[in-house]
């Protein structure tokens, strides 16, 4: 509300376009009776002209903001409340190491080149820097002969997670692991696979949730994905697999879904630079769709996500792409490795600690985030009182689905410094010798 005051024999006459004006005047005469002074109250309300385009439906059916966004939000807001305070996020897995200096050089030397005549490169190809791709398939996928054609540049796993989802279209029907990264299943409400909302199940309708928990340690047991090739070639599906994290697997377990006989038949697979090389703000990774895999008419499914990736992008940056060739060099690998290690000690470090407290701890092996579990209680709830009197920042389980209702996500990737400091802030709360979170049931 502003207030205007005027002191005038003249009239007054305010215009404010295209807002709408609600004003109350008070007319106060001065002794001489010759002058006014005008108070005004004005509310200033937005204009209520609309268009004649609806709102999308499929956006209407989404429950909550984004995750990462809205955790983000609170951070700011318990900010603002406590703005001395120390907070350690371990919520958003964005990663927290420097780039190895070779990699990051590369990039720097590749910026620098297009200031001359003879560096100066602009569009490059859709589907990526053919060296770049041969790289990829050379480097990930040797041993079961991907093809660096059947290799796509993009800026990142989640960016085409959207664009496979166009691929696909609404008629599908989806199934996704519970708990999952939450894009898998807002991108597919909004690409109109999904069906309504369900408020008893906290699940939409058209949706088959593959319920992971503790019996797994809230990840697929990877010695079934023979059976998971089977099944889809069987009934004809398409499996999407995400190998974003298969640089931290440390055991026997498959790094790839090509790694299973017959699966590029019924498989794709989508990966990023993101959290292998920490390229989560360079944006950097790649999508393999074999020649093999076919629509049910047998139209080669390669051709149609060409023509996704030809439509609705124009490449990824030559910058990063120079730093993707870098990072697959020998010694730009073996850097990247080390830093890789880090973060697996992190994880370490996390889940010891949350055990000798006597919670119930999942992951941390073969990943980068840690699961705790606070059976009885509401994720937010408890995502909150940690922040409240820690200034911890975590990612309540709900965020990924129903399955993870009663779990805090605890990320590894920080500095060694905060994941220490964050560990004795945890012990130091629990060691009160009560439970915390018996009010939040």
């Amino acid at each position: 509300m502003n207030k205007l005051s005027a002191c005038s024999s003249m009239a007054c006459e305010i215009s404010l376009q295209p807002k709408m004006v609600l004003a109350s005047l008070r007319v106060r005469k001065q002794g001489n009776g010759t002058c006014h002074v005008l108070h005004l109250s004005i509310s200033l309300l937005t204009c209520c002209r609309c268009t004649n385009v609806p709102r999308n439906v499929n956006l209407e059916k989404l429950q909550n903001n984004y995750l990462f966004p809205e955790i983000s939000k609170r951070e700011l807001q318990h900010l603002e409340k406590y703005p001395n305070a120390k907070v350690i996020s371990l919520g958003i897995g964005d990663t927290t190491e420097p780039i190895p200096e070779q990699i990051s050089l590369s990039m720097a030397n590749y910026a620098r080149a297009l200031s001359t005549a003879d560096g100066y490169r602009g569009y490059g190809a859709e589907q990526g820097n053919q060296a770049l791709r041969k790289a990829i398939a050379e480097t990930f996928y040797k041993d079961v002969a991907i093809k660096d054609t059947e290799v796509f540049v993009s800026d990142g796993s989640q960016c085409d997670i959207s664009r496979l989802q166009l691929l696909l279209g609404s008629k599908v029907t989806i199934a996704v692991q519970d708990p999952s990264f939450p894009g898998y299943i807002d991108s597919s409400v909004i690409i109109g696979q999904a069906g309504d909302f369900q408020d008893k199940t906290g699940k939409y309708q058209n949706i088959e949730y593959m319920q992971l928990g503790p019996q797994n340690n809230f990840f697929p047991d990877l010695t079934q994905l023979q059976q998971l090739v089977e099944f889809a070639r069987d009934n004809g599906s398409i499996i999407i697999f995400d190998s974003a994290y298969a640089a931290y697997i440390s055991d026997d377990s498959p790094k790839s879904i090509f790694e299973i006989p017959g699966a590029k038949e019924v498989a794709i697979e989508i990966s990023s630079f993101s959290k292998f090389a920490g390229f989560t703000g360079v944006r950097l990774g790649w999508t393999v769709v074999p020649e093999e895999l076919l629509f049910s008419g047998g139209f080669p499914v390669i051709h149609d996500f060409n023509r996704i990736v030809c439509t609705c992008f124009n490449g990824a940056s030559n910058i990063a792409q120079a730093g993707g060739l870098a990072c697959l060099s020998p010694e730009g690998f073996q850097a990247i490795c080390a830093v890789i290690d880090y973060y697996k000690e992190n994880a370490k470090i996390l889940v010891d600690t949350f055990a000798s407290l006597g919670l119930e701890v999942y992951g941390g092996v073969n990943a980068p985030y840690v699961w705790v579990h606070f059976p009885g209680s509401k994720s937010w709830n408890i995502f909150a009182e940690i922040l409240e009197k820690t200034h911890i920042i975590t990612v309540p389980g709900s965020g990924f689905g129903p399955g993870g209702a009663e779990y805090i996500r605890i990320s590894a990737f920080g500095k060694r410094k905060h994941i220490i400091e964050a560990s004795w802030r945890l012990e130091k709360l629990f060691s009160k010798g009560k439970p915390l979170f018996n009010c939040l049931k």
